[in-house]
């Protein structure tokens, strides 16, 4: 998507698109880019009690940063200043209908992106930026605008889960048997912490999930570096019968 930045806006409206699932993706690939996450709920003039998805957020984001914004009406724009400073370069992230060009437009104080609405019954975007976009502000911020996205897959993310995941993984590696598979085997830490409540099942489970996906990917890869070496191998092969 991006690379050699300092922050990542990870975006999610509160309406319909705000799903702490995906959160947990978008946290996961941020702190895998070594650049620091910050959480911006968008249209916060949308609804009246922010505050309950603040606190849906901090479960999943503990440690990070969150703001709630309305590029609209200005609300709670002012706290962004902090990360908008001269040389600094930030990533918007999120999905279609976010509210990544407003607040774009909002920051530069000018209409510099396009800005389309989103379906009534979904709340979904209809892709007002297709593809990544370098804009530098007056300020002398560098922003990458990027295309909003749905579906969002794992790819070496292996430093990153730990990272959006650290609620579990101060667990891993305290179990009494160093192969534990959390599920039967006495003196389990993972099962510990969820009968005690330190560590939500919910949180688990995503991480499981995440974790399976990002080592199905990294085992794809390996599978395609094979291959590719193979079909050089047989090209190569293939000359010197020739020659």
């Amino acid at each position: 998507m991006a690379a050699n930045f300092d922050y990542v806006f990870i975006m999610q409206s509160l309406n319909l698109d705000f799903n702490p699932k995906r959160l947990e993706r978008y946290l996961t690939l941020a702190w895998q880019s070594g650049a620091t996450p910050v959480v911006l709920l968008t249209k916060a003039d949308l609804v009246d009690d922010p505050w309950a998805y603040v606190s849906a957020v901090e479960r999943v984001a503990s440690g990070v940063n969150i703001h709630v914004i309305s590029a609209h009406t200005g609300d709670g724009m002012q706290r962004l200043n902090a990360y908008l400073q001269p040389g600094n370069t930030v990533v918007f992230l999120g999905s279609s209908g976010v509210g990544k060009s407003s607040l774009v437009n909002a920051l530069a104080r000018q209409e510099i992106m396009t800005v389309n609405g989103i379906r009534e019954d979904d709340s979904k975007g209809r892709h007002t930026t297709t593809h990544r976009q370098l804009i530098r502000l007056d300020s002398g911020v560098m922003i990458i605008d990027t295309p909003g996205m749905r579906e969002l897959g794992m790819w070496q993310v292996s430093q990153g889960i730990g990272e959006a995941f650290a609620d579990v993984d101060v667990f891993l590696g305290k179990c009494r048997f160093s192969d534990c598979t959390h599920t039967i085997e006495p003196g389990c830490a993972i099962r510990a912490a969820i009968s005690s409540g330190e560590l939500s099942q919910a949180r688990w489970e995503s991480y499981c999930n995440l974790q399976s996906e990002a080592i199905s990917h990294e085992e794809m890869l390996r599978r395609k570096k094979q291959w590719s070496k193979g079909v050089a191998k047989f090209s190569r092969h293939r000359k010197k019968e020739v020659w």
